[in-house]
């Protein structure tokens, strides 16, 4: 397992890039919060061995106007690393001495300096805070609560909104979903004539669910988001073009959408495809094939159930020249 702290304090990151070094995007990593001295205070660790790899692959895009969690709370430090972070802070005199002094009163104890930062009760809980989704959609900084001190197998105090769940964690992995491309195999390849049907399909092969679990160690909770591949919607680029079925849906069913082309198969209509009605010209036509993806979750405690389904398009260039008549 492979545990990385990334340098941005106060929100929590899961790229795929770390000072200009690309991380094992498929592999096991922690993306906790760069003012964490080590990961065993908390952050959600990624663990993408099972998602889609290589360098087409791409995230899903929620078909529904939902999206993932803006901000969220979870443990972050234990109390020396609480103490070795605000210390600093309040040394520097940068925050002004109210804020500093209100700091203070709140972590530290007058009476038994041993019970600062809650020292006393190290390895019995931990101090929760704030963690931003990398992306920063509205809402990022709605997590205001400053730190709070949660003992190990309680629940966040009341009126603590967005603490962390199994289900929150799901849809945090949803957006680490990478899938494969969508780029369908084309019969004629490349390059077809007016009017004549054109095959498409995808490789069942190629085209397996993919799934990431989120985690949180130190609480013991986790979820896993499954993408399970749908259907395939045909876009020719014109609208001067007939798709097969009609509606330019086409459903899995054998584990692959739509069917290989073989001899022989001429003068069948294919399942899955497209025919152009007028010829691209000196240019070509810009074909899209959008794969849906159903989206499930399971989690701790939890059976589970499912997120938005996600779609993820590729665009590729489609020649259409007319068919050359023979004058004798």
């Amino acid at each position: 397992m492979c545990l990385v702290l990334l340098a941005l304090p106060s929100v929590a990151h899961a790229d795929d890039t770390l000072n200009g070094n690309t991380q094992n995007s498929t592999g096991t990593s922690g993306d906790v919060d760069g003012d964490t001295l080590s990961a065993t205070a908390g952050g959600i660790v990624f663990d993408r061995s099972k998602n889609g790899a290589g360098p087409t692959a791409g995230p899903v895009t929620a078909t529904t106007s939902w999206t993932p969690p803006a901000c969220w709370y979870a443990p972050k430090y234990t109390p020396e690393q609480l103490k070795a972070y605000l210390e600093p802070i309040w040394a520097a005199e940068s925050t002004g001495y109210e804020w500093d002094a209100e700091q203070r009163k709140k972590y530290l104890n007058k009476e038994d300096p041993t019970k600062d930062f809650n020292k006393d009760r190290t390895g019995k809980g931990y101090w929760w805070g704030s963690y931003v989704n990398k992306s920063f959609p509205p809402g990022w900084d709605k997590c205001e609560a400053d730190y709070f001190w949660v003992d190990a197998g309680d629940p966040p105090p009341p009126g603590i909104q967005n603490a962390i769940t199994p289900e929150m964690l799901a849809e945090l992995a949803y957006a680490e979903i990478r899938v494969p491309t969508t780029a369908v195999t084309l019969a004629p390849a490349g390059t077809t004539k007016v009017n004549l049907p054109t095959w498409a399909w995808l490789d069942g092969a190629d085209f397996e669910p993919v799934s990431v679990t989120a985690s949180v160690p130190v609480l013991g909770i986790s979820a896993t988001t499954t993408a399970t591949p749908l259907s395939l919607k045909i876009d020719p680029g014109t609208p001067d073009a007939e798709t097969y079925p009609a509606s330019g849906l086409c459903e899995i069913a054998g584990g692959r959408i739509g069917e290989p082309y073989e001899k022989g198969k001429a003068d069948r209509t294919p399942p899955c495809g497209v025919r152009y009605l007028r010829s691209s010209g000196d240019a070509s036509f810009t074909l899209r094939a959008t794969v849906t993806w159903k989206i499930t979750w399971t989690g701790t405690g939890t059976p589970g159930g499912t997120l938005p389904d996600g779609s993820f398009g590729a665009p590729q260039n489609v020649v259409v020249q007319e068919i050359q008549a023979v004058n004798r």
